[in-house]
């Protein structure tokens, strides 16, 4: 598209991002609401809505919503009911869906995100708590839709951002970060690839200046951020040439097919009236006392941006690292773990960055699979007091430490021969090997070819089989030479 017409259009984009709370049992019934299980087996007739059931509401899933609307900055709504929210899909067993129309959990709250242009609030009209419905499966080369009933009823929050993202870059970040502060709360896992977090994309292009909105349509059930970005691409360029063609567009529900990078419409978009909101009958207001609001305040972790400055101005680190680092709740939780031990700060991190995510990915394993934080600093002293060199750490005890996590550092460098030699007579002893076995290289030394003292030091470390300490070698090394 030329940059000319697409300057002249100001894009409007609200997310509406629905997070499946990790509960042992769905909202309003015993099932479970584990993911993954044979279809339809994780249902019951208070799940598939038979008559005479009544539901009952899930404490844990209150506190989990509770929980996001601190993280965010939200006011906590004291008084809350549920509401029947009527439509009639083949996945909705019920035939409603109960959910929180008038009275959301959390009301207000923001997420910052870093663009390219800086820094920027992303505020949300509200979290409201609900249910999941069921899954419309479509088996291959099959006309049928198959029903799987198991995710009906999984609890869920629906986080309503105000129409106020700008480009699919900040609506990217935005999911970004929503996906690392859930995890970090351990609310939802966040895996957008099995759909426990997935959002709907509302987009409308107006022209620059303008107060009124433009024909807003509705991208459902995004399940991949690059195909959020790409998706509101394709939709801004596809809005703003119907608009400048003089086509009218319609309110609508669309689809997005990763294939061919499009999106296509499904249905028009139903409007709220649609819907016959009205207080769900069977559930009792929800009420939330100061004391319980106090309770759930007191189980919050520290939060991402409160452990990037911490990792910043405490521990001294780079702002690249503290955002490597804050990025999982677990690696900075093993960084802090790992800081009682020492204070080579940057030590640990480089560490923590380099091998240890190195043999983590390489093994598809966790954090928890690694060496004990008490070991890695022991690790680092070694390096730290010249025992050994970083390489060895790296290629010989860090993967002994991982084979055996009982035995300690010390205990491996010794076992394998592996404690570097700074006795300056021993050294001299290697270094005069060394210099005797080559004297034309020593000859092309003293004539200028200064690049030749690796070339020693390799040598010197052959014969040393790794023993000598690098810096107290190479000292004596050129000391040695220059007297020649």
């Amino acid at each position: 598209m030329n940059q000319a017409i697409r300057d002249k259009y100001e894009v409007v984009i609200g997310l509406e991002v629905h997070a499946q709370l990790q509960t042992v049992s769905k909202i309003f019934a015993a099932d479970s609401a584990a993911f993954g299980a044979a279809p339809n087996t994780h249902i019951s007739p208070i799940t598939l809505g038979h008559p005479g059931t009544l539901p009952k509401l899930n404490k844990k899933a209150v506190e989990y919503a509770i929980k996001m609307g601190l993280a965010v900055g939200s006011t906590i709504t004291d008084y809350q009911y549920f509401d029947r929210k009527n439509y009639f899909y083949p996945d909705l067993p019920k035939g409603y869906q109960i959910t929180q129309d008038k009275t959301p959990i959390c009301m207000g709250g923001g997420v910052k995100v870093k663009l390219s242009t800086g820094e920027k609030t992303v505020r949300f009209h509200h979290i409201h708590l609900e249910e999941d419905a069921g899954k419309s499966l479509h088996a291959d080369d099959s006309p049928d839709s198959l029903l799987d009933y198991n995710r009906a009823g999984t609890p869920l929050i629906e986080m309503v951002t105000e129409p106020e993202i700008k480009s699919a870059e900040e609506a990217a970040q935005f999911m970004t970060e929503v996906r690392k502060l859930v995890r970090y709360l351990q609310i939802c896992d966040g895996n957008m690839e099995e759909g426990s977090l997935r959002c709907d994309v509302n987009i409308s292009v107006m022209p620059v200046g303008s107060k009124v909105f433009g024909t807003k349509v509705e991208i459902k059930n995004m399940n991949s951020i690059r195909f959020i970005q790409k998706a509101i691409e394709y939709e801004i360029v596809r809005q703003i040439e119907a608009v400048e063609a003089g086509d009218k567009l319609i309110q609508e529900t669309r689809n997005f097919d990763p294939a061919t990078g499009r999106t296509s419409g499904m249905r028009e978009k139903e409007t709220m009236n649609d819907y016959r909101y009205f207080p769900e009958p069977d559930l009792v207001p929800l009420v939330i006392s100061a004391d319980y609001l106090q309770h759930i305040k007191a189980q919050m972790p520290a939060l991402p941006w409160e452990l990037f400055e911490k990792f910043t101005k405490v521990y001294g680190l780079p702002e690249y690292d503290a955002g490597v680092l804050t990025d999982s709740r677990d690696i900075a939780e093993y960084f802090e773990a790992t800081c009682q031990f020492t204070k080579n700060y940057k030590a640990a991190s480089n560490w923590i960055m380099g091998t240890i995510k190195s043999y983590l990915n390489d093994h598809n394993l966790s954090i928890a699979d690694s060496i004990a934080p008490e070991r890695l600093a022991q690790l680092i002293g070694l390096i730290d007091e010249g025992k050994v060199s970083t390489s060895t750490a790296a290629q010989q005890i860090f993967p002994s430490l991982i084979q055996d996590p009982t035995a300690t550092p010390l205990a491996i460098a010794e076992a394998k021969n592996l404690i570097q030699q700074s006795n300056s007579d021993l050294l001299q002893t290697w270094i005069d090997e060394t210099l005797k076995a080559n004297p034309a290289k020593v000859q092309e030394y003293k004539k200028g070819k200064k690049g030749l003292l690796s070339m020693f030091m390799g040598e010197i470390m052959k014969k040393s089989k790794g023993a000598a300490d690098p810096k107290a070698t190479t000292s004596l090394l050129q000391k040695t030479l220059d007297a020649l």
